[in-house]
């Protein structure tokens, strides 16, 4: 079955999907409980998951797997992008 393969080709990758999901939500469990989680906007609170989720993916399968580092970057440059709108709003507002 094609789904059976793909599962088998990202456990190679990844590890098993049990132990990749505790830790994951190891991870996101001491990020929401920090001081500053709750007053963040969505944005980046989703990519602090979604990094959580890669940090995971290393720390329990491949970690020579460039994608997963290259996703880290990718979800930090979102934020990078969503601040600088936030300023460029901010600027607009104030005048």
């Amino acid at each position: 079955m094609e789904v059976e393969k793909l599962l088998e080709s990202r456990g190679g990758t990844y590890g098993k999907y049990t132990s990749v999901s505790q830790i994951s939500q190891d991870l996101k469990k001491v990020i929401r409980e920090s001081p500053n989680y709750s007053t963040m906007p969505a944005p980046l609170q989703e990519s602090l998951d979604m990094i959580a989720n890669k940090i995971s993916r290393i720390l329990n399968g491949d970690p020579l797997y460039e994608d997963s580092w290259r996703d880290i970057s990718g979800y930090a440059t979102l934020v990078l992008m969503e601040l600088e709108d936030m300023e460029i709003q901010s600027e607009l507002d104030a005048s």
